[in-house]
């Protein structure tokens, strides 16, 4: 159903892949392009799951890279939905790899991005609510929240 509000844990992920030979530098560290097209793929599967529909990438906010990942490093992004407004939704993404060797576990990425869901003829449409269960899913929110009320306010 569309249109049912949904809680985060209902449509967040997580997911994983060995870093390769042939998304890295002649040094062995993973491009930060391919990690932003993982993350994109990570939010935008959180977002389809949210709203039932089709989704396009509005805007990515703040994407830090904290720490390299490194050639066969296992990639774990982590995302889940933040916000969502009438037609666009917040989700933030967490990237960590692991050195699948020793254990090792660094948070190397994090981003916010949005989504705008769209009808049969590709128009923006409503996005169902969001219910926030838990003191971290509305801290997230209301986080969520402000970083909206601050891009609003750059674009005038």
């Amino acid at each position: 159903m569309p249109n049912q509000a949904k809680t985060v844990s209902q449509t967040k992920v997580e997911l994983a892949q060995v870093a390769m030979p042939g998304d890295a530098n002649p040094a062995g560290n993973i491009h930060g392009g391919t990690i932003m097209k993982l993350i994109d793929n990570a939010a935008g599967v959180v977002a389809m799951r949210h709203t039932g529909r089709n989704i396009v990438t509005a805007s990515i906010d703040r994407l830090d890279f904290h720490y390299p990942v490194y050639v066969g490093n296992l990639i774990i992004l982590k995302a889940s939905i933040n916000r969502v407004g009438k037609t666009s939704m917040e989700i933030g993404v967490r990237v960590e790899a692991e050195d699948v060797m020793t254990g090792e576990v660094r948070h190397t990425a994090s981003a916010y991005l949005t989504f705008v869901a769209l009808d049969d003829k590709g128009c923006p449409i409503g996005v169902p609510e969001l219910i926030c269960e838990t003191d971290e899913e509305k801290r997230r929110r209301a986080e969520a929240i402000e970083r909206y009320e601050h891009r609003k306010m750059q674009r005038r």
